[in-house]
């Protein structure tokens, strides 16, 4: 199937490092709630149990979140405004 996917798309004449460029895009807007729903998890201890992550590791985590959702609303303005 991947083999059919790949041949479909060199015939249908996408710029590949374009689809590549836009791949990363979405990967990083969609990365933020992914991050933030593991963290949600990782933090319940009902959930997680003894294998609960410990302070160190949710200030880690959540910083890290924070992070991503700055750089995903930085690059989304400046694609927004074309600055």
């Amino acid at each position: 199937m991947s083999v059919a996917l790949g041949i479909g798309i060199d015939y249908s004449g996408i710029d590949p490092i374009k689809a590549l460029y836009w791949s990363a895009v979405l990967n990083g807007v969609i990365a933020v709630p992914m991050m933030a729903a593991m963290m949600i998890v990782a933090t319940n201890k009902k959930q997680m149990g003894q294998f609960t992550a410990g302070s160190s590791l949710r200030i880690l985590g959540w910083t890290s979140t924070a992070v991503m959702a700055a750089a995903t609303a930085t690059m989304l303005y400046v694609a927004a405004t074309g600055r």
